[in-house]
């Protein structure tokens, strides 16, 4: 009996730690009426920011993480690019060391590999490193601000990456 008391807590002593460590991430949807009447849906998983992956994608990768997804009803614009109505994957091109710009991708993107870069929808979109930090990837449809003031703006805060993207 003493025996098996003392493979219990060894047992307890060795686990506790990886259970108080774990933590949660949630499946979220969005669901909103756009100013244009589309109805839009973003629907993703808060994975943790991990920011060393995003540093070490070339210039010109689109990075999706987990593949979050925008669902249009009706046809939208993204400044003069207009974003037909579908499910397109949430992501973003990597332009150069601290400028990215949002981007939608028809469907899916193939596991592992680039999708068609010719196939990207590039929306009217803002980077930011000055928005704080966000330890798990955050996505919405807010009011805009500053250029995009009076439009709807898709989100992306992943890390210390914030992008916001037109929609109207």
């Amino acid at each position: 009996m003493k025996g098996l008391l003392t493979v219990f807590c060894v047992a307890s002593l060795l686990t506790a730690p990886s259970l108080s460590l774990a933590h949660p991430h949630f499946n979220k949807s969005i669901n909103c009426k756009l100013p244009s009447g589309a109805e839009a849906t973003v629907s993703y998983q808060t994975v943790p920011s991990n920011e060393a992956h995003a540093e070490k994608a070339a210039v010109g990768s689109f990075i999706t993480p987990r593949n979050p997804s925008l669902t249009l009803t009706t046809q939208v614009m993204s400044g003069s690019v207009a974003v037909p109505a579908g499910q397109y994957t949430i992501g973003v091109i990597k332009n150069g060391a601290n400028d990215w710009t949002m981007a939608l991708y028809k469907g899916t993107p193939p596991r592992g590999a680039q999708p068609d870069m010719s196939q990207m929808i590039k929306l009217d979109s803002m980077y930011s490193s000055a928005m704080g930090t966000a330890e798990h990837m955050l996505i919405d449809i807010t009011p805009g601000e500053g250029k995009f003031e009076g439009k709807a703006v898709l989100t992306l805060h992943f890390g210390v990456m914030y992008l916001a993207g037109a929609l109207s």
